[in-house]
């Protein structure tokens, strides 16, 4: 196994720089906390050594990363999280992972030196090596909303092909066919599924399957701004449009102000999975799915200290309600 001497000298940096980066420390430069971190995960290297290690001397505390702690549905889940955790005499550090696979890595890898007892994941993509040795060292984990191919471990998460069959629905009955859907990443499970399950159902909606209707974002508002940008810009111009997430959904109105203007921006119908609070007092208003993130991270919290436990701990998947602001 890789010990922190072999991360340095694989990093090209001291033995000191590499001790102070993996533990956290800001003392130590972007370039050199870049390179060791590198390293670490070629080395596929845990703080503190052996796995036996961590299981030996976990602590009372639990990790919580979660994907971007401005979006609500994060905060509402991060909020529950850590109350359920309170109830049972464990406390939480929260991490936000910036919807950036890199910076969840680091956070990972700090998460293992800090000897967490366990780790509630709203994960940014694929498996990664950090991700790979933590699970290796037997440390119990939990996964908040999005899962991850090949992770075998309890997932408590929003029923997205429930929503958007809510939102098909929901725009067959305003009599839309010519739909932008701006999606999320495909390399994320949310944003695979929730735009899967509006492919396969807008053509028995009565929803074009012209695909220049379809662009990604990056589950972020500028991202989708962008997005919405480029769509607009092949000449498309949509009855309705359906954000697969709450700030994409406000990425994709800026992205139509800024192209076309706030008149006309207006005409076009809007539909969110997810639902933000200043939605109701768009011109406008904003209909939206509605999903449960404080549940989401209620469950997440209470099955992880059972697995801790040692009880069993099961997925669930939580039914979302569809919030119709056209007809109010």
């Amino acid at each position: 196994m890789a010990t922190i001497k072999d991360v340095a000298e694989r990093a090209g940096v001291s033995l000191g720089t590499a001790s102070r980066v993996l533990s956290g420390s800001s003392q130590t430069s972007p370039d050199s906390r870049a390179r060791v971190f590198a390293a670490a995960g070629e080395l596929n290297y845990v703080a503190h050594g052996p796995a036996r290690a961590l299981r030996r001397a976990r602590t009372e505390v639990l990790g919580l990363l979660v994907s971007d702690i401005r979006n609500p549905f994060f905060s509402q889940l991060a909020h529950a999280a850590e109350r359920e955790a309170m109830k049972r005499g464990y406390t939480v550090i929260l991490a936000n992972a910036n919807e950036d696979a890199s910076q969840a890595d680091e956070y990972l890898r700090i998460f293992a030196s800090q000897r967490i007892a366990g780790l509630l994941l709203a994960p940014q993509g694929p498996v990664s090596p950090q991700l790979t040795s933590l699970l290796a060292s037997g440390l119990p984990v939990v996964l908040l909303n999005r899962s991850i191919e090949g992770v075998d471990a309890p997932l408590y998460a929003t029923d997205n092909a429930q929503g958007v069959g809510l939102v098909l629905d929901w725009l067959q009955s305003r009599g839309h066919r010519d739909v932008a859907f701006i999606g999320g990443p495909p390399t994320i499970s949310t944003g695979a599924e929730r735009q899967e399950a509006y492919l396969a159902g807008r053509e028995s909606h009565g929803i074009s399957t012209d695909d220049s209707l379809i662009e990604t974002g990056d589950f972020l508002e500028e991202g989708a701004a962008a997005a919405m940008i480029r769509l607009l810009d092949r000449g498309t111009r949509p009855s309705a449009v359906f954000g697969a997430n709450g700030p994409t959904t406000l990425g994709a109105v800026r992205g139509m102000r800024r192209r076309l203007g706030a008149a006309e921006a207006s005409r076009i119908e809007v539909v969110s999975f997810d639902d933000l609070d200043w939605f109701e007092f768009a011109t406008p208003a904003i209909s939206a799915v509605k999903h449960d993130g404080a549940e989401i991270g209620r469950l997440g919290a209470h099955g992880l200290l059972d697995l801790i436990a040692g009880k069993d701990a099961f997925s669930q998947r939580i039914t979302t309600t569809f919030v119709d602001r056209a007809n109010i």
